[in-house]
């Protein structure tokens, strides 16, 4: 947050805010003294720099004598002049190693050459005690936000070749007409109006290079489909993270009670775990109790928790590589399902189990839904719900009627976002065979509102989803949440055991 000793530097336009207090010219003279030398060793190298290096080296590889250019994205404003915290761009964060925090408005680029590529990262480094902006850039100063990486610390980082990001439009700029350049485009606007401008000048046509960025922007999203050993690590540590903050809101789920309005505790309390063992919260969690839960994405998560409800909880902690879990348990607030809740709990494990039986290589990816689907219009027929047989109601074109109950997709890939590789074309995702090394999640549920009248009055207000995170092996998968139990019978003994401690 920006304060009243602040001035704009000597770059920016000569506004003066409402709240600036001018620096006197002793004081100039004054603050760039008495200050310890920068540390003279280099850091160590990123954890992900060396799996990254592959990765641009595999991209490199499709997009031969093309420039790629690869935005970490910029600031963006919470409100007047204070900035959301800073996440960069999840296809440069896989291509730079760089996670928590870093890099905004730095650019990666991919030169191609007669070899293959070179790949230089463009950032903005620390500028020196003598520079108006240690002092007084509340965004970039070194009073404001910490010490930035110089040049040479950056490249020690990342393994990268790294340029002052004021040197970045001339390199791409040069012979821009003669090599073709791949943007992607949603990471930065003001980049990506640069590069629209520069290529106007030069006569590129717009649309063909809008249709360019398009294919790349897919290329990169489909190049996460499969998950190297680094990122299989780190979703396994994220799922480690996730287990410690479900285990420290059912121990704090009393107080939740006590206090009112405990969805707000339980997101707080996990929330605070996740920042402890990670970097943040991966998405916003879904803490939702009682009828709430039939709110797929519940995030208001203002409401009480009451004993002898349900809760939802739907959570995943983000390591600082920025890899996420994606967790849902659906808890008895009191430690004991009651007989309709169980009824509806089982009816859900046993669909989880059967997508998860169907989580095998050779099999697509939508096979996973539909196993786990027909277990649970098996299950609403055998409660008299539904007004036609499972099979026509399993039909896309004449049924769907179980989708009243479950409206959601049982699968999605899982990685540096929640959603991962969203942009993959459908080929390549939903109709896709799952290969080894995929990440997905496995999570039906069952939502019986408390207003649906066709749902006898016992289930009304009951609902629950099952979440695990897998990973594809070569004859199966493996489950990496496994640190939370699923049977009812298991989850009622780990939370007696949570609260006899």
């Amino acid at each position: 947050m920006r304060s009243m000793t602040e001035e704009p530097t000597d770059t920016e336009p000569l506004v003066v805010p409402n709240r600036q207090i001018p620096f006197s010219e002793p004081f100039r003279q004054f603050i760039p003294q008495g200050w310890a030398p920068y540390p003279e060793d280099l850091p160590a190298e990123l954890p992900a720099a060396g799996p990254a290096a592959l990765r641009r080296r595999a991209l490199a590889e499709a997009f031969p004598g093309e420039r790629l250019v690869i935005p970490a994205g910029g600031l963006k404003v919470r409100a007047n002049d204070t900035d959301y915290r800073f996440r960069p761009h999840s296809a440069f964060a896989w291509l730079t190693g760089l996670g928590s925090d870093r890099e905004p408005e730095a650019v990666l680029v991919l030169e191609p050459t007669d070899t293959g590529h070179e790949a230089t990262l463009y950032f903005k480094p620390r500028a020196p005690r003598t520079d108006p902006e240690f002092y007084s850039d509340a965004r970039y100063g070194e009073m404001w936000v910490g010490t930035r990486e110089s040049l040479a610390e950056m490249s020690a980082m990342t393994g990268l070749s790294c340029a002052p990001i004021s040197e970045f439009e001339n390199a791409v700029a040069k012979n821009l007409s003669a090599t073709g350049v791949r943007l992607l485009r949603e990471a930065d606007e003001a980049v990506t109006g640069r590069i629209e401008a520069l290529r106007t000048g030069t006569g590129i046509v717009a649309a063909a290079a809008t249709a360019a960025d398009a294919e790349f922007q897919i290329a990169l999203s489909e190049a996460r489909l499969v998950k190297d050993d680094f990122e299989l690590d780190q979703l396994r540590q994220a799922c480690a993270d996730t287990a410690v903050g479900f285990e420290a809101v059912v121990a704090d789920l009393p107080e939740a009670l006590r206090r009112g309005r405990g969805e707000r505790w339980v997101e707080g309390v996990f929330g605070l775990h996740a920042r402890h063992q990670g970097n943040a919260v991966g998405y916003d969690t879904i803490a939702a109790a009682g009828d709430h839960a039939n709110t797929l994405h519940w995030i208001r998560n203002d409401g009480d928790i009451r004993d002898g409800d349900l809760l939802l909880l739907d959570a995943g902690v983000e390591v600082e590589s920025l890899y996420t879990a994606d967790i849902t348990r659906t808890l008895p607030v009191s430690g004991t399902f009651s007989p309709a809740q169980r009824k509806v709990y089982e009816a859900v494990l046993a669909a989880q189990a059967a997508g998860m039986a169907a989580a095998k290589p050779g099999n697509r990816f939508s096979d996973v839904h539909a196993a786990a689907v027909r277990v649970i219009a098996e299950h609403l027929a055998a409660w008299g719900l539904l007004p036609v047989g499972v099979e026509e109601s399993l039909d896309p074109e004449t049924g769907g009627h179980h989708r009243r109950w479950m409206v959601h997709g049982t699968s999605h890939h899982l990685g540096l976002d929640v959603h991962d590789c969203a942009q993959a074309r459908q080929e390549n995702y939903r109709d896709a065979e799952l290969r080894p090394g995929m990440v997905i999640t496995v999570e039906p549920g069952l939502y019986f509102k408390s207003t649906d009248l066709l749902v006898p009055e016992e289930l009304r207000g009951i609902g629950v989803r099952i979440e695990d995170d897998v990973v594809i092996t070569e004859d199966g998968c493996q489950i990496l949440s496994d640190h939370l139990p699923r049977d009812p019978d298991a989850v009622e003994a780990w939370m007696a055991s949570i609260w006899s401690r």
